[in-house]
């Protein structure tokens, strides 16, 4: 027995050692360990002959410390005005009778930034539109009392003076070096709170929001999107960048409740430097306009495609020419698709109207654009809104109200279906600013009759007796009436 139990132990014992010595040999080369194996770690990315780092943390301090010195509160106030308007009561009746009313005192605030050491600030119009007073109140809390020098309903800027020198003020950026995605702070003074900075990133330039055609027939709207936190009374404050320059003014927000709700628009920067340099110099900003009625290529329809050759381009289509503009004077026709303006790549009617309004009548640009796919270019002189070259110089336009009143264009006439009327362009500082007419309000009567001619509202309003405008404001419901005490001359 035992003689058998010893070959059978041999055989087992050799046999487990030789697995012993099979399973390490094997393990050191095709088996994972639970013990001694570790995964593999790396860094999830792609590099080819650069390695690819990530930005390095953004600080704002200085930026932001910066900004506010700059950065002032504007507090307005529409002083009380007596006016006439029809009863509503009366009317029910049949009856067309007049009732004075007193409208009560308004206030307004809104944020602004000083621009030059001798104390020019820039805001936007809608912040003093109509104002009797204009206060500004910097960050140490002194305060001043600044003087309206001129507006642009187009852009929606204003520019204001207060008597103070070595005033700290903002250096502008360049709003076309402004990239998506880059950082940006949004400097003011919201819900009448003190100074405050939030900060975002640019989500989209070149946008169009409608909110300058509501006011000016020549809307100029490019404005930069951020998600910057901006509220009422934010409106005029800077839009800034990381090394504190300013890229852009505030000026609206998209929101369905009146607050804040994930985006705000400013005005680019270049386009504020030649509006506000403008007003400074003639009290109008110098437009300068191509001439053309454009049409964005993807609103395009599909004959247009089809007939001038658009597929698989971009770049804003004329659609239209003025006949007595340098557009159509340069050998531009209808069709042609404009691609660029002094070799700036155009695909939208804000980028066109951005780069454009930043020159005034007179001056030359280069306009590229596809004619039957073939690239073409053409030396524009641009031209002011009524077709020349000339200075618009609405401090010397003033007419004696204080106001600049100009009769309805043809185009006007039928936009609106009236055969008459005479528009406020600018009030002023004069008798309509004191009845709290607005700019761009139109007239179309005077005391039940109609109006044409700018000279019979002058002539009325200095006759010595009580008069009755009636009129309207574009993108308004309704009648406006206002009752004036004509002054004598």
């Amino acid at each position: 027995m035992k003689n058998n139990i010893i070959p059978v132990v041999l055989t087992a014992a050799l046999t487990s050692v030789g697995t012993l010595f099979a399973v390490q040999h094997f393990s050191k080369n095709n088996f994972l360990s639970d013990t001694q194996q570790q995964i593999p770690v790396n860094h999830v990315l792609y590099a080819s002959d650069k390695q690819v780092l990530s930005a390095p943390p953004i600080d704002f301090r200085n930026a932001a410390e910066g900004s506010v010195k700059a950065v002032v509160h504007i507090k307005t106030t529409i002083n009380s005005k007596t006016v006439l308007a029809r009863d509503p009561f009366a009317e029910l009746f049949g009856e067309n009778y007049m009732r004075q009313y007193r409208t009560p005192e308004q206030m307004g605030s809104g944020s602004g930034v000083v621009i030059s050491p001798d104390g020019y600030i820039v805001t936007n119009n809608h912040v003093v539109s109509g104002a009797d007073v204009v206060t500004v109140t910097f960050n140490d809390h002194k305060t001043a009392q600044a003087k309206v020098i001129g507006t642009d309903l187009s852009t929606d800027l204003a520019v204001l003076k207060i008597e103070e020198q070595n005033l700290p003020f903002m250096e502008f950026g360049n709003s076309d070096e402004v990239h998506l995605g880059e950082w940006v702070l949004a400097v003011g003074y919201p819900l009448s709170l003190d100074a405050t900075v939030t900060a975002g990133i640019v989500s989209a330039k070149s946008r169009s929001i409608g909110i300058n055609a509501q006011k000016s027939r020549s809307a100029i709207e490019s404005f930069i999107q951020t998600d910057a936190a901006v509220n009422p009374g934010n409106s005029g404050g800077p839009l800034v960048n990381s090394t504190g320059q300013l890229i852009g003014i505030n000026s609206a927000i998209a929101s369905p409740t009146g607050s804040y709700a994930g985006y705000s628009y400013a005005i680019p920067a270049n386009l504020v430097k030649k509006a506000t340099a403008d007003i400074i110099q003639y009290g109008a900003v110098q437009r300068g306009f191509l001439g053309i009625e454009p049409r964005d290529f993807k609103n395009a329809s599909p004959a247009e495609i089809k007939a001038y050759k658009l597929e698989e381009t971009e770049g804003v289509l004329v659609a239209n020419l003025a006949p007595n503009g340098g557009a159509k004077a340069a050998g531009i026709l209808k069709g042609d698709l404009i691609t660029a303006v002094n070799s700036v790549p155009i695909s939208s009617i804000p980028q066109l109207n951005e780069q454009v309004s930043r020159y005034k009548p007179g001056d030359h640009i280069n306009i590229s654009f596809l004619r039957s796919g073939k690239k073409m270019t053409a030396n524009v002189e641009l031209k002011n809104i009524n077709g020349t070259t000339s200075v618009i110089n609405e401090k010397a336009n003033l007419n004696s109200m204080g106001a600049v009143l100009r009769s309805l264009s043809k185009e006007e006439q039928s936009k609106y279906d009236l055969k008459n009327g005479v528009v406020v362009s600018k009030v002023g500082s004069g008798i309509l600013a004191k009845a709290n007419v607005r700019d761009g309000f139109v007239i179309t009567g005077l005391n039940g009759s109609s109006v044409s001619e700018t000279s019979e509202v002058d002539q009325a309003l200095h006759s010595g007796r009580l008069i009755q405008i009636e009129g309207f404001y574009p993108g308004r419901n309704g009648m406006y009436y206002y009752t004036i005490d004509g002054e004598k001359e």
